[in-house]
């Protein structure tokens, strides 16, 4: 499912202060994937980020990015003036060359440019580092239970149309039942016919005719077929009452009533049964795709 969530947070010891921001996008998957942008300095806490997602979620691709912020008192910064300069002449050239294309060089974007502005960093120890991470952490959580009822939400509603593709299923299989209470007489009496007409020239026994009748009729009927579209809609119905992750069982039940559905209209002798089985197939199609977006 998709989602997005963002939370904020502060650590503050003595003179160090950092202001951190936790941004998390999520989108379908069938299985787990997470990827982590995390600035240079936190990529330690990296796998306790995952076994947190993992925690919390099954499917999914997660897009995690933090964005840590030093406001300590007691940092200081160096830039590499001759760098910049570099590239304020290579930028202003440009500029001059292309001013009805590019805005005026800007001194904010040039500092941004990897190697500018050097932050010196103040080295952390043990017990502070642990007490940062800590706090990350902790936001983190915030912003994966934010994310979790953003997803829940839409869970929710994903899981109100798929109860509405399975009452249009149960609909087809219905109408297809009715249509089967007198189509097995319909059937013999149709191949009886044909078969007599394309053999009216050989000498055939009425016993030989009828077991290939006979033979015909059973496998035309789909009894079977629509009772287990009954049983799988029931067991999807069941598996909603339930709750919890259901995506990966769901996905199983498609491929259950897909098969019931081919094999409907494979053994269908009858246009109208056929085209009930087309539209199952529909039916279930679609709800193949809004299961995709189930955890």
């Amino acid at each position: 499912m998709t989602g997005f969530a963002r939370a904020d947070g502060t650590f503050e010891s003595d003179e160090l202060k950092y202001v951190f921001t936790w941004e998390i996008k999520s989108v379908n998957a069938k299985g787990l994937d997470i990827k982590i942008k995390a600035p240079s300095g936190f990529e330690e806490i990296e796998n306790e980020v995952k076994n947190f997602v993992a925690q919390k979620f099954t499917r999914g691709t997660f897009s995690i990015n933090l964005n840590v912020q030093n406001e300590s008192k007691n940092t200081s910064f160096v830039i590499d003036k001759a760098l910049l300069n570099s590239l304020k002449d290579a930028v202003t050239q440009v500029y001059f060359e292309n001013e009805n294309i590019f805005a005026k060089p800007s001194p904010a974007e040039l500092l941004k440019i990897n190697g500018v502005l050097k932050i010196n960093e103040v080295i952390l120890d043990e017990e502070t580092k642990n007490a940062l991470h800590h706090a990350l952490l902790k936001t983190l959580e915030q912003a994966l239970e934010k994310l979790y009822v953003c997803r829940a939400d839409e869970g929710k509603k994903i899981g109100e149309t798929l109860l509405k593709i399975l009452d249009e299923i149960d609909l087809k299989r219905e109408a297809a039942e009715k249509i089967t209470e007198n189509i097995q007489v319909q059937i013999r009496e149709k191949i009886l016919e044909q078969i007599k007409e394309f053999i009216s020239d050989v000498d055939v026994s009425s016993d030989r005719l009828e077991q290939e009748v006979l033979f015909y009729v059973m496998r035309a009927d789909v009894r079977e077929e629509l009772d287990r579209l009954k049983a799988h809609v029931l067991s999807a119905r069941e598996i909603f009452e339930k709750g919890g992750n259901i995506g990966r069982r769901l996905d199983f039940l498609c491929q259950e009533l897909n098969r019931e559905a081919n094999t409907l209209c494979s053994k269908s002798m009858d246009l109208d049964l056929t085209k009930i089985g087309m539209d199952l197939k529909a039916f279930i199609e679609q709800f193949r795709e809004q299961v995709q977006n189930m955890e």
